[in-house]
């Protein structure tokens, strides 16, 4: 067990990584609806955080967990420390925002309110209304809740005051639901015929301006509104009934999810306070479930889908996707996987390329059965209808697609009941393990024989993230890893027997050992003089004892140098510990996604991509696989890549520095802003 001091809590560290996040919404360089889409992104992050991490600290809490035997660290001390962390960064937060609405206004886009709306506007806000917003509205009188769990889970309510100027009845508080997961949160409103302006008001502020057309049959004439938000624990409790299928089970926790328990009250600090008392007796919450007063707005976290307005200069300027040389758009892709090991970049290449190669197999007469795995598939998923496709097509399809995956369990499960009805073999999930491996693997006949085409990545197989997500996929016919991957599906059957992997890293086997193992290695040349480094990419770092080798191989000498996005707890640069490790974070347009794992091995490199993390949930809890990349064309291609990242002096941060977060300088007089400089790199490449 590694002391405490030699390492950073993984809460810590993670609020970290979303403090880059708020850095890039803080950056001035940055388009400004960009910036407010950064905004989005740090509040979306932040509740996922309060709805999973806080939860668990809390249950710690309740639990009364020993905290001397059994943890590395006092809940209540972490959860105080959060909470101080978490107020900084609201502060941060809240003047930023105000920071960009004062520039929008320097580019001519306004916010409105009800308060605030010329008569033109106000009659296009009432009739919006009334077309578009009335009929979502179902209010909940308060003095009528029954229970707090009609509360939604991460979604705004507006408590409204409707009031009698008369003083004849009393004053009816009731919640009203803000639908904006139906109809967008951001209305834009007519100008002035020869005004060039934008105009926008929140829905909120529509459902404000207009609410009275639902009370006033109830003889109110007055209102006010105060918006609220609850955020609940989003731990799934699974039943053990053995009566019912896994897919039931999860079914009926997502149902159970929805009444979590409160971990998070945010509110309007301008409610009445006799209101405010009224609303947390009703909801039953506590002072112990973190209430916060705020704004009058809440849910940032639609500020992600911030519409463009049409201003080009407000946003990312558009990067289309750059070919592939070995693709071209009349080829076989199975032809050109046959003469080569092909390595995607998404989102620099497009995704387009594993659709048209799933299309392909789908229909061609040579291909007998396709095999793939799911961890977050897209709601409109092209790659499933490829897959359905093939199944009409007499095809034998296999799919595991993982019900667990955390806020995608309902649109997983609704694709696992459709490809089941389509012919579609589905391999069972299982209980207490998640299969977190990216792969495909097609089987043709070719000359009587059996040949396998394998893909396999570090991201999900997602048109829609794959637009956002940084990620690597190999295609690729070498029949040793083909073997090897569908021994991995068979696997995932049946997980009694694990068979002995030469080429592939499987977890929750041999990945971590195999990585242990590696790092000895580097350790033993570094002792006996001889070249010894790694490279590592990854999402996030927290495994233990993984750490603790890095830490050793610090020490015998070897040069580590790590790009982690996310959660880091082994601290760099510490004399005597780990002063032979670098480790920065790139926070950019897009998002890190990849993994990639390179090792010196005494001058030859080993070279793998991975779908894990270095985390005890990647290696013990999940089927995950990482492969080794043989072809010296595609290994130069990767550490080109690495090289680009490790120069970056925009967008890289070194990670658990002090002051946290200060970005790095590499002495170069040049900007290396590294996403756009691999951008420009693999365009090069396609155009020679």
């Amino acid at each position: 067990m590694l002391k405490n001091k030699n390492t950073v809590n993984r809460e810590i560290s993670w609020l970290h990584f979303n403090e880059r996040v708020l850095q890039e919404a803080m950056d001035k360089t940055v388009p400004l609806v960009e910036r407010l889409r950064f905004l989005g992104i740090f509040s979306n992050n932040r509740d996922e955080f309060f709805r999973v991490r806080v939860a668990t600290i809390k249950r710690m809490i309740q639990t009364r967990v020993d905290k001397e035997e059994k943890l590395d660290f006092n809940p209540e001390k972490l959860l105080r420390e959060i909470l101080e962390i978490v107020e900084q960064q609201e502060k941060k937060f809240n003047s930023t925002y105000q920071e960009i609405i004062k520039e929008l206004e320097k580019e001519h886009v306004f916010f409105r309110d009800e308060t605030n709306l010329p008569p033109l506007q106000s009659k296009f806000v009432q009739q919006y209304f009334m077309e578009n917003v009335r009929p979502l509205l179902f209010p909940i009188v308060l003095n009528n809740l029954k229970s707090p769990d009609a509360l939604r889970d991460n979604s705004i309510y507006l408590v409204v005051v409707a009031h009698d100027s008369k003083n004849e009845k009393e004053d009816m508080n009731a919640l009203v639901h803000v639908p904006s997961d139906q109809i967008s949160r951001f209305v834009i409103l007519p100008s002035e015929k020869g005004d060039d302006s934008k105009y926008i008001i929140l829905l909120d502020d529509v459902i404000r301006h207009s609410i009275g057309d639902i009370f006033k049959p109830f003889g109110y004439d007055t209102f006010s509104a105060y918006t609220i938000k609850l955020t609940r624990d989003a731990e799934l409790d699974i039943d053990n009934d053995i009566k019912k299928s896994f897919v039931e089970l999860m079914s009926e926790s997502l149902k159970k999810r929805k009444k979590g328990v409160p971990v998070r009250f945010v509110y309007d600090k301008s409610i009445p306070e006799n209101l405010l008392k009224k609303l947390l007796k009703k909801l039953k919450i506590s002072e112990t479930d973190h209430l916060r007063g705020g704004g009058r707005y809440h849910n940032f976290k639609d500020f992600m889908k911030f519409p463009d307005l049409g201003k080009k200069h407000l946003v990312y300027e558009k990067l289309p996707p750059v070919p592939h040389p070995d693709l071209s758009k009349d080829t076989s892709i199975i032809k050109a996987i046959r003469k080569n090991d092909i390595m995607l970049h998404f989102p620099y290449q497009s995704f387009q390329y594993i659709v048209d190669l799933l299309r392909e197999a789908s229909i061609d007469p040579s291909v007998k059965a396709i095999k793939m795995t799911f961890y977050r598939a897209a709601r409109h998923s092209n790659v499933i209808n490829a897959l359905i496709n093939a199944a009409r097509n007499g095809k034998h399809v296999t799919v595991f697609l993982e019900i667990q995956a955390r806020f995608d369990e309902a649109n997983n499960i609704y694709w696992t009941e459709r490809l089941r009805e389509e012919g579609v073999k589905i391999i069972k999930a299982l209980p207490g393990f998640k299969v977190h491996a990216k792969l495909f693997l097609i089987r043709r006949k070719e000359n009587g024989e059996n040949k396998y085409y394998t893909g396999i990545s570090t991201g999900n197989f997602n048109e829609n993230t794959a637009r956002v997500y940084t990620d690597e996929t190999l295609l690729t016919c070498d029949q040793n890893i083909a073997r090897e991957v569908n021994e991995l599906f068979h696997l995932i059957e049946s997980p009694y027997n694990p068979p002995k992997f030469k080429h592939l890293l499987v977890s929750p086997f041999y990945l971590r050992d195999n990585i242990i193992k590696m790092l000895n290695r580097e350790i033993k040349n570094a002792k006996e003089g001889k070249e010894a480094w790694a490279l590592i990419k990854l999402n996030n770092l927290v495994d233990d004892k993984v750490v603790k080798k890095l830490y050793q191989a610090s020490q015998a000498g070897v040069k580590i140098e790590m790009i982690v996005r996310g959660i880091c707890v082994l601290i760099p640069g510490v004399k005597g510990l780990s002063e032979n490790i670098k480790v920065i974070s790139i926070v950019d347009r897009f998002l890190e996604h990849s993994r990639i794992y390179v090792f010196a091995n005494g001058g030859k490199p080993q070279y793998y991509i991975s779908s894990a993390d270095w985390m005890i949930r990647n290696f013990d809890h999940r089927f995950e696989a990482a492969t080794p990349v043989y072809d010296e064309r595609l290994q130069k291609e990767l550490m080109d890549i690495l090289q680009i990242e490790l120069k970056d002096n925009v967008k890289a941060r070194l990670v658990n520095s002090n002051p946290v977060n200060q970005y790095q300088k590499t002495g170069s007089k040049e900007k290396i802003r590294s996403q756009y400089r691999i951008y420009e790199y693999l365009k090069n490449k396609s155009e020679k």
